[in-house]
């Protein structure tokens, strides 16, 4: 459990709910009664068992419990800390790549001794966060974490084995994939037919969503809607988010490559919100998922820790992490595949996050902007701010002044709650040959909704770079002293924030070694070619022998709450609470 979490830390959420029914599965069974004798006196003289085993709540249970509907169970269940990295380094020595001096490909070492391979993903939000605590730039925060987390000055200078993480790979390539899947399901919603639309079958919404598509990539939001907004899981977007979508490749590759178990492969993401260890502990974003076995699965995303909790890491290996190189290691073993090694390592120049329109949480909405202006000469985009700062809408335009595509972005959950009530279906009238009430309707009986196609949701106020996990303000490392002592103000907060968005939007500044990758053709936004990206989830498909829809979709279940049933509901409660599957 990590340390460094507190109620107060936690105030953008929704309050958890009542009660954790999980401890009831370890209660001892009561004894039969003797139905042979009526006048069978007993007498509670026996002591209570001591020996009874303690009340274990994993991460799994409390998601698949509806009792609460936010990520403030992590706070309470979680083991995914950066304790749990240090113990899972210490528990043997790891499986060790080398390249084959025969020419044959990549050599294991350590092979029969059960070890595991290690290899972390890290966000830009971190990086961002660790740059402007640093005072360094975003490419040289990259370069200190790989050093920490690879490097010989690093964790593993004090470690048992000696294990460190075998690749440290960047999750703006998961990003990049995500994003032009998203333009092509936004498309496909545009061109499909009234009648269509998604549905909910069996508690599980269908795989292509309806109009206007939501978000699905903020944990937070997702754990939200499926278990207070059921009505709107149709129109989630059934991709994986950037974390999930590298978990997937990562463990696919190396398990296919390198003709070993998923369960021997350890990754870990570094991101900047709490809720990504919620959304790692999915069972659908598990090898049963992409596998199709049907039974429960090895995580994709075996631990996630935060910003905050990879400088803990740090410490507790007492590495002083502003003394780390600033310069990249001078050699790695290559990816056991040479093209997804190409799409993982990518070179410097070939992405970039200095367009603040984009905004912090990964550039949804604006790739999709971008690519539907793209298509359509002389269009152009307008913006129309909403209530506040973290509510815009955008309209593209045709040269002639017709609406071709609407969106809008809301963040932070005030804004979230006002927008799901417009998706709420009207009830019926309790009064004979009355109308629906609780929300307008249309001529026809067609609920009415928002008016756009598009939606970018996400539950932190002003994006990813301010995620709970991040470093804050009065935070001993920036300001050298106690956080108790440390108030910091409103507008200090605010001073910091913009510190660290600059820091993220600098990540894409010129190195002087251009090296996009170019498709003039389709080369839209963000530096980002469509057809590399399809073209390697195509070859990404092929390697692995897997359908390509089932390694980058998922999917969404309402989730019914039990809390509060009667009592003597013992059994349905149980196996609610350990469920394996679908939902929160």
């Amino acid at each position: 459990m990590s340390a460094i979490l507190s109620a107060d830390d936690l105030n953008d959420f929704i309050s958890p709910g009542v009660a954790c029914v999980k401890p009831v599965e370890t209660l001892p069974a009561a004894k039969p009664l003797n139905e042979s004798n009526e006048y069978e006196v007993s007498f509670n003289t026996e002591a209570p068992p001591t020996d009874l085993p303690p009340a274990q709540i994993s991460l799994t249970d409390c998601l698949a419990c509806s009792g609460c509907v936010t990520s403030a169970e992590a706070v309470l269940v979680s083991l995914q800390s950066h304790a749990e990295v240090l113990q899972e380094l210490d528990s043997g020595p790891a499986l060790r790549l080398r390249d084959n001096t025969t020419g044959t490909g990549i050599g294991i070492e350590n092979l029969e001794s059960g070890g595991r391979i290690y290899v972390a993903s890290v966000s830009p939000q971190s990086r961002a966060s660790i740059a402007a605590t640093f005072g360094v730039t975003e490419r040289e925060a990259s370069f200190m974490i790989e050093q920490l987390l690879s490097g010989p000055k690093g964790i593993k200078s004090r470690a048992v084995y000696r294990n460190g993480f075998q690749w440290v790979v960047d999750t703006n390539v998961a990003r990049e994939a995500c994003l032009v899947l998203g333009a092509d399901e936004v498309m496909v919603s545009l061109l499909a037919r009234e009648g269509e639309s998604n549905a909910v079958e069996n508690g599980a919404a269908k795989k292509q969503p309806s109009k206007p598509i939501l978000t699905s990539s903020c944990p937070g939001w997702i754990c939200y809607a499926e278990k207070t907004h059921p009505h709107v899981l149709p129109h989630l977007s059934r991709l994986k988010s950037p974390q999930a979508l590298m978990g997937t490749l990562l463990k696919t590759t190396l398990s296919r490559k390198l003709g070993i178990s998923p369960g021997r492969i350890w990754h870990v993401a570094i991101m900047p919100c709490f809720d990504k260890k919620l959304e790692a502990s999915r069972e659908e974003l598990t090898e049963a998922a992409w596998e199709g076995s049907g039974t429960r699965g090895i995580r994709d995303v075996d631990c996630v820790i935060t910003s905050k909790e990879l400088l803990m890491l740090a410490d507790s290996r007492r590495v002083d992490f502003a003394k780390l190189p600033r310069t990249p290691l001078s050699a790695r073993v290559p990816f056991p595949d040479a093209k997804l090694d190409s799409f993982l390592f990518p070179p410097p120049r070939r992405r970039k996050n200095n367009v603040p329109a984009a905004g912090t949480s990964g550039g949804n909405l604006y790739y999709i902007l971008q690519d539907f202006a793209s298509q359509h000469q002389g269009a152009t985009i307008q913006t129309t701010r909403g209530r506040n700062a973290d509510v815009l809408e955008y309209t593209v335009t045709s040269g002639e002044g017709e609406t071709l595509f609407k969106a809008a972005r809301y963040y932070g959950f005030r804004n979230i709650q006002n927008l799901v009530r417009r998706f709420k279906p009207a009830k019926a009238s309790r009064m004979p040959g009355g109308k629906p009430v609780g929300s307008a309707r249309k001529s026809g009986g067609k609920q009415t909704g928002p008016d756009f196609a598009y939606i970018e949701v996400m539950a932190c106020p002003g994006g990813c770079t301010n995620g709970g996990g991040q470093i804050k303000v009065d935070d001993p490392v920036i300001t050298g002293r106690d956080t108790s002592a440390v108030k910091p103000g409103t507008q200090e907060q605010k001073g910091w924030l913009a510190q660290v968005d600059e820091a993220y939007f600098s990540g894409g500044e010129d190195t002087g070694e251009e090296a996009a990758i170019s498709d003039d053709r389709n080369n839209v936004g963000d530096g980002i070619s469509p057809s590399h990206i399809r073209d390697t989830l195509a070859h990404w498909a092929a390697t692995t022998g897997i359908d390509l829809e089932r390694l980058v979709y998922t999917s969404y279940r309402e989730v019914v709450s039990d809390v509060g049933k009667k009592a003597g509901n013992t059994e349905r409660v149980i196996e609610i609470a350990g469920k394996i599957g679908g939902g929160w």
